[in-house]
């Protein structure tokens, strides 16, 4: 195994790494500091892309949003706290991923068994933009990364499954040789393996969050039981999404990965267990402003 060449930064080690994410320059304009699209959402997880947007919202210059018509509609109607967001119809996605940095798929996209007439076929929309677009920054959540083949990773794209999703994509792995090699394996092994293999970043979320490009894989601890409620999951991605615009992939994961354990702390500390994703959200541009600047 090749497992041993693999570097573990420690948690101190990350924690220094963020100084290294990008901040915006003076006298920098209005799409400078990146953009990003998100295409999620359906009429069963309306919600989950909407986190996802409203934390991207504060990070990035500009937010394009594409969902369902329904969800569509609720953006346009809050405009005016996404003053940088443009809502994007299904048929005219293709020149806003063109112009943006990043794009995230994936959050609140139907499930086969959550499909509702009016959504998208997830599986047909994912595999369609990653072959159309291989050379974009993708972040890869939630819907899509549930029915995509790990084999359909776009080179230096970024995934963000849970323990569950992260045994259904093994399991959709076409190599079984690989398959099988990995299979008794320790989580951060295959996490690593995995990443190695489909040249991609992999943040393996749960209690702790391991982090692994091809090269190198980091461990990070924290977070409580309060951020096991639905959508912080969706806030992470959106966070790992608006800073891949201006970072690279592994800095970019496990800088979202520790910001958003640390945001959860903090809440625990006010209100303990007693927080919901908006609360993420809101807490999030606290924890970067007093660990990056």
């Amino acid at each position: 195994m090749q497992n041993s060449k693999l570097q573990f930064k420690s948690q101190k080690f990350l924690r220094e790494e963020l100084k290294k994410l990008y901040i915006p320059p003076a006298g920098s304009h209005k799409g400078q500091n990146g953009k990003l699209m998100i295409i999620g959402g359906s009429k069963l997880f309306h919600a989950a892309s909407l986190w996802s947007l409203k934390v991207a919202s504060r990070i990035v210059d500009m937010v394009f949003y594409s969902s369902i018509p329904e969800n569509n509609a609720i953006v346009q109607k809050a405009k005016e706290e996404f003053r940088d967001g443009i809502v994007v119809k299904r048929n005219q996605i293709d020149s806003y991923i063109n112009e943006a940095d990043c794009i995230l798929i994936g959050p609140g996209l139907p499930r086969k068994e959550g499909k509702e007439e009016g959504d998208d076929d997830t599986k047909l929309l994912t595999e369609k933009l990653l072959k159309k677009y291989p050379n974009k920054k993708w972040v890869i959540d939630g819907g899509s990364l549930q029915v995509i083949k790990p084999e359909n990773l776009p080179r230096n794209s970024i995934i963000t499954p849970h323990q569950k999703e992260f045994e259904g994509l093994k399991s959709r792995i076409q190599n079984s040789e690989f398959r099988i090699r990995i299979q008794n394996l320790k989580l951060e092994e295959q996490a690593a393996e995995l990443a190695k293999e489909f040249n991609c970043v992999v943040l393996l979320k749960g209690e702790r969050d391991y982090v692994c490009s091809p090269r190198e894989c980091t461990e990070v601890v924290g977070g409580n039981a309060g951020m096991t409620k639905g959508g912080t999951g969706d806030v992470l991605a959106g966070l790992v999404a608006a800073l891949y615009c201006k970072n690279e992939a592994f800095l970019s994961a496990g800088a979202a990965s520790f910001i958003n354990k640390k945001a959860g702390e903090n809440l625990y500390q006010k209100v303990g267990y007693y927080f919901n994703s908006s609360d993420l959200v809101d807490e999030i541009p606290k924890v970067m402003k007093e660990l990056i600047f």
